[in-house]
């Protein structure tokens, strides 16, 4: 899947219909994605996802032995309230009111493109999350990339 990025400034419609950025749809567009999943996600905002990701990732999560109680859960958690969407012939999607309930968006949203997804955020959400950003970023960095590196090299 090609490398998604940006950040776009976008609004939901009283429908709960979104126009997808054109920059964004180019983006898709050299992947060939045009139907997606959008989910909940692990904090207050909603992923999009790629059909092409969506189904590697549950293909991933479908191998999980549901005999385990943390297991069942998680699948629970993370299924609920997916729903499947399309990119219509005026370039929107339509998000269930329950999904846009569940991350607290009104109007303003933030679409946070990166790696293979996208983030969808209330743009009030995503303006706390960036006033809470670490003091000190290269420390953080080197916290989740030196400790990769030291992997890498075989440093335990």
């Amino acid at each position: 899947m090609h490398q998604l990025l940006g950040e776009y400034d976008c609004k939901i419609d009283e429908k709960g219909r979104m126009r997808m950025p054109s920059g964004l749809i180019h983006q898709l567009g050299e992947a060939g994605a045009s139907n997606f999943v959008i989910n909940r996600g692990f904090e207050k905002y909603l992923m999009i996802y790629p059909e092409r990701v969506w189904e590697k990732i549950t293909a991933e999560i479908n191998q999980l032995n549901l005999y385990n109680k943390k297991n069942r859960d998680f699948v629970r958690y993370f299924y609920r309230g997916a729903q499947t969407v399309s990119i219509d012939k005026s370039d929107r999607i339509l998000i269930t009111r329950r999904l846009l309930d569940y991350a607290e968006i009104k109007k303003e949203v933030i679409l946070s493109a990166f790696n293979d997804r996208i983030e969808l955020w209330s743009k009030e959400e995503y303006d706390n999350l960036l006033r809470n950003e670490p003091r000190d970023f290269s420390d953080l960095a080197e916290e989740v990339l030196g400790a990769k590196e030291d992997n890498d090299a075989g440093i335990s």
